[in-house]
């Protein structure tokens, strides 16, 4: 058996200089995280729907201010996000886009889509 302190220790996460492919993925995955958050919220306001107006109207009156509404702009945003990411996902699990030129442009066509549908949802909606 060999001595465990004579084993190459492996570096930490903090050492290593973020990639886009590294940030897209974990935004990838905080995305997902905070959908999951969102769709517990909404069903919450499903079911103050459902107990009647005076219930739904104080679970309206949470949402009316500029912290909310930049909340709601960030779902949107992770939504598209979300969206997109795993469009380019599939397409990796289909066998295109691997090569590292594909993947970066791809990559910035995620964040960029995201940005872009997200800017003019909100300025449809707010």
């Amino acid at each position: 058996m060999s001595n465990p302190r004579t084993r190459p220790i492996s570096p930490h996460l903090q050492i290593y200089r973020p990639q886009l492919t590294s940030v897209l993925s974990i935004m990838h995955r905080l995305t997902g995280l905070l959908l999951s958050g969102a769709s517990v919220v909404l069903s919450l306001w499903l079911v103050s729907l459902a107990l009647g107006e005076p219930t739904y109207t104080r679970f309206s009156g949470l949402w009316d201010s500029w912290a909310a509404t930049a909340l709601m702009a960030a779902v949107v945003f992770c939504v598209y996000f979300h969206l997109l990411n795993g469009v380019r996902h599939l397409a990796w699990d289909l066998g295109f886009g691997f090569d590292l030129a594909t993947v970066y442009a791809s990559g910035w066509t995620v964040v960029v889509g995201a940005l872009a549908l997200c800017a003019l949802t909100v300025a449809m909606l707010f």
